[in-house]
């Protein structure tokens, strides 16, 4: 499913006009966006938790060369799924 259909999906859902719930997902990700970027998480109850942890940094090879490579530490962003999704992903 890509945000055009999950778009469609939320409007039909809610009752609500295509560009309604454009707004509306729009609203979530630049809020879930400003959490991460504040290094805080998002938990909704059921579904999941979105939440941020450290990549230390680590030595890599270049798959081009085979040369040993220092890859830097950075932040990313995990998501721990809830109980209702894993439920419903596993019926």
């Amino acid at each position: 499913m890509n945000k055009g259909q999950l778009v469609e999906h939320m409007a039909k859902g809610a009752g609500i006009s295509r560009a309604a719930a454009e707004r509306a997902l729009n609203a979530f990700m630049d809020a879930v966006m400003d959490a991460m970027a504040a290094n805080d998480k998002v938990s909704l109850v059921g579904f999941g938790t979105f939440y941020v942890t450290e990549r230390k940094a680590r030595m890599g090879r270049n798959p081009r060369t085979g040369k040993e490579m220092k890859i830097p530490a950075k932040n990313i962003v995990k998501f721990r799924t809830g109980s209702r999704l894993a439920d419903s992903v596993n019926r």
